[in-house]
């Protein structure tokens, strides 16, 4: 991972190189030594981010948590398209401010307003979700597949779901789901990986819970998903 530190104004802009995974400490040193010794607002330049697993999504949750703690603002801007739909199933696309460009991004920070509506068209029409509020089941794939536990769905999209539920499992484990739309519809079995577990401080509202991103889903199923989503949109 290569990172760049410029400043404009009176803010930090991170030009990040490279993958956003477990080796990636660097990320979060770099941010406090900014938060220390230049400024408390931070952007971060994602064009040359290649890929950000679950575990570096977990350390953009420690930068935007640190840099709260001063309480400064973080914005991200030129976000890949794999990450952007990251963020939707994990439910942080509505804790981190995305941003088409910089420009958009220092704006944001100048006046402190929220996602440009031209920037939040965009994001939306790429990866539609809609607030569910339905009762999901799930048990592990490959322990103890006798335990059925259940949550609510917070949010479905078309790549993942957000459920609400006391029960969480660690990140990477595969579950068995169930899941039940419109009625009449036959109920829904898919594989999901569990790649985020709420972070209390951020979430506070959605915690306990956890982001499922659906694995190795069948195109049949993921148009009777996206269908829904229409459905529940119009």
């Amino acid at each position: 991972m290569k990172i760049q530190i410029r400043k404009k104004n009176n803010t930090a802009i991170l030009d990040i190189e490279g993958n956003i995974d477990i080796n990636s400490s660097k990320l979060v040193e770099k941010v406090g030594w900014v938060l220390n010794n230049k400024t408390k607002n931070i952007i971060c330049n994602f064009n040359g981010v290649n890929l950000i697993d679950y575990v570096g999504i977990s350390l953009i949750a420690v930068i935007y948590k640190n840099v709260l703690n001063h309480s400064g603002e973080l914005k991200l801007y030129a976000v890949p398209a794999h990450v952007r739909r990251l963020f939707t199933v994990v439910g942080l696309d509505k804790v981190f401010k995305c941003y088409i460009s910089e420009e958009e991004a220092l704006k944001a920070i100048e006046n402190k307003n929220e996602i440009p509506k031209e920037t939040k068209g965009k994001l939306r029409r790429k990866f539609k979700r809609v607030e569910s509020r339905k009762i999901i089941e799930f048990k592990t794939k490959f322990g103890d597949k006798r335990k059925i536990y259940k949550g609510i769905i917070i949010d479905l999209s078309a790549v993942g779901m957000f459920v609400k539920t006391n029960v969480l499992f660690q990140l990477g484990e595969i579950l068995e789901t169930y899941i039940n739309l419109p009625p009449g519809l036959d109920k829904l079995i898919l594989a999901t990986k569990v790649v985020w577990v709420a972070d209390k401080e951020i979430q506070y509202r959605d915690y306990p819970g956890m982001g499922l991103e659906f694995y190795d889903i069948t195109n049949e199923i993921q148009q009777k998903i996206m269908k829904f989503i229409e459905d529940q949109s119009t």
